[in-house]
């Protein structure tokens, strides 16, 4: 995949819009601020509601006080808590209850803004409607800024694969539930405060940033503003490489687990990720002007950094300060990406960034494959779907290890009399480098990636970039962007400033106009609400830098305070 020759760049971030205003919208629409409204009814929903397809379970006043979400604890102002499920229904393929369940948390103060929080992973439980979206625990949610948040199940009742079965339920999972839920939502929202939201947004992170941007692409009518993070837009391709990285770690492991099947942590151990690591910044770091623990430069390194040269090869036993011929000839096929035997990329490569040391990062490569993404494809992203009987009586590694991708891979594209949508179809964003009707209404979208995920290559998603501004005539940027997050791992993670509030400065573009060319990420050393505990010890707790809009990079200006983003200019 081309690399933009201006470099990739950095994430929104921690409590503050970055830099100022950016290119001109274009004239495109400018949308009208939203206006605040107050809760007029609550307890009686569940009572009095009646919305087609949907049974409220319950509704109640909740009073102000702590929620906890994924170890970060906000002080949530006093809300309306509602649940409910739409479309109950008994699968006549597998025999089991499916049903699209949901809450939906409404402010007593509310600042006229409905957010639906896009959940991640196989989804498959309804997780607490905070909308903590954007960055590693998130200092302000949604719901503390004051909207209206829905979350979901998206159609299934347990986060496992096997609804898989289902055509229905993969549908849902695909797109059908976003579309489900949200004219729901503005309905009941409506009944709540007496008048429906005046804007609209959707955010996620992983699965939930791909939701998000299928929603920007099915679903640009409903959704005013747009927030995707690290988004799995190419989903069914990245799981299926995520096999056959098993199968190419398999080859330089030294150990086999307790079933007799290669330990694949043994492939690369974290003291030699770290010497990659190190010997990357050796080569990188400075590229941007400061020698600070972090590559903004990314495309500039991925020329001056060679896995074979720089970094030392073992010619004795393995300890950590080299690497194999066998470990680099892995390791550079699997940050090249996957090719069938015409020589064909199945799916995007993937940068050298010094994130590639943190744990998040060698958990998607060596843990994954057999724990999450074996099931995934055998259920979801394969058509037919496997039998649950045949798949639940082999180790999960033992199907990641047989899987072809020559023969088994095509199978994301296949239907049958009843799998009638293809994988890829119905889990992808239809014609992605399209966007006009969100663009035409003045709607916005803001789009952010670690460059060190190990599981959804943030190439891809600058590829997805550079196609849209191509397909928009080059000025794509009027009404979507891109920040790369150096360091950070899959949402979260690494030796990285990954604290940051992308949802305020989305709101801003939206319904101000503003566009942003940066924003402040914070580093979450001690002191911060969850402590990151993989930051060097040489930076300042409070580190801060601006995560610029692509293909700008983040440069030094020769003065000033290192560890602030004052002394960094977007260029």
């Amino acid at each position: 995949m081309r690399i933009h020759p201006l470099a990739l760049s950095v994430l929104p971030a921690a409590l503050l819009i970055g830099c100022g205003g950016g290119s001109s919208d274009g004239g495109l629409p400018q949308l009208a601020a939203a206006s605040p409204g107050t809760l007029q009814a609550c307890a009686n929903l569940a009572a009095t509601l009646v919305l087609p397809e949907t049974r409220i379970i319950s509704s109640e006043l909740v009073p102000q006080g702590p929620l906890t979400v994924q170890g970060a604890t906000a002080q949530a102002p006093a809300h309306c808590l509602v649940k409910g499920k739409m479309k109950e229904r008994t699968s006549p393929v597998d025999g089991a209850s499916y049903a699209i369940g949901f809450e939906i948390r409404m402010p007593q103060a509310w600042n006229g803004r409905f957010l639906h929080q896009a959940n991640g992973g196989l989804d498959g439980s309804v997780v607490t409607a905070l909308g903590a979206v954007s960055g590693a625990a998130p200092v302000s949610p949604a719901l503390v800024q004051g909207f209206a948040v829905l979350s979901s199940d998206a159609g299934h009742p347990a986060p496992t694969p096997f609804f898989g079965v289902d055509p229905q339920a993969r549908l849902d999972y695909g797109y059908q539930a976003v579309g489900t839920l949200t004219p729901m939502a503005k309905n009941l929202i409506k009944s709540a405060y007496g008048k429906g939201p005046d804007r609209s947004y959707i955010a996620g992170c992983s699965n939930g940033g791909r939701h998000a941007m299928v929603a920007a692409s099915r679903y640009a009518d409903q959704y005013d503003g747009v927030l995707a993070g690290n988004p799995g837009f190419s989903l069914p391709k990245a799981a299926t490489t995520q096999l056959w990285k098993a199968q190419q770690y398999a080859k330089v492991t030294t150990a086999n687990d307790a079933a007799g099947l290669p330990n694949l942590t043994t492939a690369v151990t974290p003291a030699e990720f770290q010497l990659v690591s190190n010997k990357i910044l050796a080569k990188c770091d400075a590229l941007d002007g400061a020698s600070d623990g972090l590559v903004n430069d990314v495309a500039a390194c991925q020329t001056a950094f060679n896995l074979q040269n720089d970094v030392p090869s073992c010619t004795g036993a393995r300890d950590g300060t080299c690497l194999t011929p066998e470990q680099k000839t892995v390791l550079s096929s699997v940050f090249a990406g996957p090719k069938n035997s015409k020589g064909e990329a199945l799916y995007t490569g993937t940068w050298f960034d010094p994130g590639i040391a943190g744990a998040n990062f060698a958990s998607w490569h060596f843990g994954s494959p057999a724990t999450r993404d074996a099931g995934a494809v055998a259920f979801i992203f394969t058509s037919p779907p496997s039998s649950v009987a045949a798949f639940t009586a082999i180790p999960g590694m033992r199907y990641a290890l047989d899987f072809s991708m020559e023969t088994d891979y095509p199978k994301m594209f296949a239907t049958s009399a009843v799998y009638a949508e293809a994988p890829w179809s119905y889990m992808t964003p239809p014609n992605a480098s399209d966007l006009s009707t969100l663009k035409n209404r003045g709607a916005k979208m803001m789009v952010y990636h670690g460059v060190a995920d190990g599981v959804f290559s943030p190439v891809d998603t600058a590829g997805w970039m550079d196609r849209l501004q191509a397909n928009h005539g080059g000025k794509a940027d009027a009404f979507s962007r891109l920040f790369l997050v150096p360091g950070m791992n899959h949402c979260s993670g690494g030796p990285t400033t990954d604290q940051f509030d992308m949802l305020a400065p989305l709101v801003a573009w939206v319904e101000q106009g503003k566009a942003p060319d940066s924003v402040t990420a914070r580093a979450r050393g001690a002191g911060a609400n969850v402590v990151n505990a993989e930051l060097p010890a040489s930076w300042s707790a409070t580190r801060t830098r601006p995560l610029c809009a692509y293909p700008k990079v983040a440069r030094y200006n020769g003065t000033g305070d290192i560890e602030s983003a004052s002394s960094f200019s977007c260029k």
